[in-house]
C-alpha cells in the first residue's frame, strides 16, 4: 500500500473547530491574538485547562506579563474577569518577595530549564497562604525558539502521600510544608533527601535562590501575613505561633521582608 495522501489525513470536524474557537474569541480575543502572534496555537488546552477545578494555569511572554490564566487562577488571585489580569505581571499582583523569586524561576525557565513537582508556598489575594505543587516550563514557537513560560499549580494537602516526588528536595518541602514554623534540622533534610549537607545546601540555593534557614525564615514571614490581616491575635502570640523567638525578633524579621512592621501592614489592611 501506499502512503496515505494530504487528503486522507484524519482531521478535526471544521464546524466544531471554528465553534470552540470562535466562543474563545468572542471572550478573549486580544489575548488569543497576542498568543498567535508570537507563533502559538493551543486553543483546546486553554479550553480544557479552563475547565479545571483545583488547578492553576497561566502563561507568560518573556518580560513576565501574563498572557492567558485560567479561571482558577484570577480567581484565585481575586480578580472577576480574566481580562483583568493579562498584561499584568507578579509585581502587580504579588508581594515583592514572592513576586522576585517567581521572576527568578521565570528567567530559568526562559535559558530552557524545566522546574517540575516544586513544593511551594504561594500567597493569594486576601493575604492567606497556600501550599503548592508546581511545575514550570519553557514555552516555545514553531522553530523552537522560546517566547515564555507555562505553569500550572495545584494544592498540595497536608500528608498526601501522593505529590508527585520526582524532585531530589521533595522530601525535605514535605517537611517544612507541614511544620515551617517548628525549629528545623538542616541536617534530618538533607538525609531525607539522601544527600550530604553541603549538596543539600547547594541543590536548595539552585532551586529556590536562597539558604534553606532563610527560605523557612521569609515563609514565617509570609504566613503570618493572614494572622495580622485575618485576627485579633496580638503581635506576641502570632510570632509565637509562627517560629519566632518573641515579638522583637518577628517585627525585625518582618520589617525587614515586607519593608514595614507588622503592626503598620496590619492597620493598613484592616482599614
Amino acid at each position: 500500500m501506499g502512503k496515505p495522501t494530504a487528503a486522507a489525513k484524519p482531521a478535526l470536524a471544521p464546524a466544531c473547530a471554528a465553534g470552540r474557537r470562535a466562543k474563545l474569541l468572542s471572550s478573549d480575543g486580544r489575548a488569543l491574538a497576542a498568543l498567535e502572534k508570537l507563533g502559538y496555537s493551543g486553543v483546546e488546552m486553554l479550553e480544557i485547562f479552563d475547565r479545571c477545578e483545583e488547578q492553576g494555569f497561566w502563561i507568560k511572554d518573556t518580560k513576565g506579563r501574563f498572557l492567558w490564566v485560567n479561571t482558577v487562577f484570577f480567581i484565585n488571585n481575586g480578580f472577576r474577569h480574566r481580562s483583568e489580569i493579562l498584561g499584568l505581571t507578579d509585581f502587580d499582583i504579588c508581594a515583592p518577595a514572592l513576586a522576585t523569586q517567581y521572576r527568578l524561576d521565570d528567567e530559568k525557565v526562559l535559558r530552557g530549564v524545566k522546574i517540575t513537582s516544586r513544593i511551594e508556598l504561594v500567597g493569594r489575594f486576601d493575604h492567606s497562604m497556600r501550599w503548592f505543587v508546581t511545575s514550570k516550563i519553557p514555552l516555545r514557537n514553531r522553530r523552537g525558539r522560546i517566547i515564555g513560560t507555562v505553569g500550572t499549580g495545584c494544592l498540595y494537602k497536608k500528608g498526601d502521600r501522593k505529590v508527585p516526588d520526582n524532585s531530589p528536595l521533595a522530601a525535605a518541602m514535605k517537611i517544612i510544608a507541614e511544620s515551617f514554623h517548628e525549629p528545623f534540622d538542616r541536617g534530618k533534610l538533607a538525609k531525607q533527601c539522601g544527600m550530604s549537607l553541603r549538596d543539600f545546601h547547594r541543590k536548595f540555593r539552585e532551586a529556590y535562590h536562597v539558604t534553606p534557614h532563610d527560605y523557612v525564615r521569609q515563609l514565617r514571614v509570609r504566613a503570618s501575613c493572614n494572622a495580622l490581616v485575618f485576627s485579633q491575635k496580638t503581635l506576641a502570640r502570632i510570632a509565637g505561633e509562627f517560629g519566632f523567638s518573641d515579638q522583637s525578633h518577628f517585627t525585625r524579621e518582618f520589617h525587614r521582608l515586607i519593608g514595614e512592621p507588622p503592626g503598620v501592614y496590619r492597620a493598613r489592611h484592616q482599614r
